[in-house]
């Protein structure tokens, strides 16, 4: 469902309680995995956090994250921050690595393909 859905019930900007930057700078390219044990206080989520707890069980970048929830890319950076401030998540990122991750990078632009 896209944000200009008419049927979507919930604007991104009430999602986040109108916040529009996360805590610290979260790259598109960071990779979000879900830690063990998360989501155990899942019910006072919103769903958005509680499908971005179920996508990162395997670990998944932020710009992966928005198009799966069909959120604006900001969205999805503060609902990441608030998951990792409450040590829910952990956030790998990759440039620190020294380079490009070619393969994260393709996989990125097939995601963003499929849309």
């Amino acid at each position: 469902m896209s944000t200009s859905d008419p049927d979507r019930l919930v604007r991104p900007y009430m999602v986040t309680r109108g916040r529009t930057r996360p805590a610290g700078d979260l790259p598109l390219e960071a990779l979000v995995e879900a830690r063990a044990g998360a989501g155990l206080r899942a019910a006072h989520r919103v769903t958005e956090a509680r499908r971005i707890l179920r996508k990162a069980a395997s670990p998944c970048s932020i710009a992966e994250l928005a198009v799966d929830l069909a959120v604006p890319i900001g969205v999805a950076r503060v609902l990441v921050s608030d998951l990792a401030a409450d040590g829910e998540v952990t956030i790998h990122r990759t440039a620190a690595d020294g380079g490009p991750d070619v393969p994260l990078l393709e996989r990125l632009l097939d995601g963003l393909s499929a849309c």
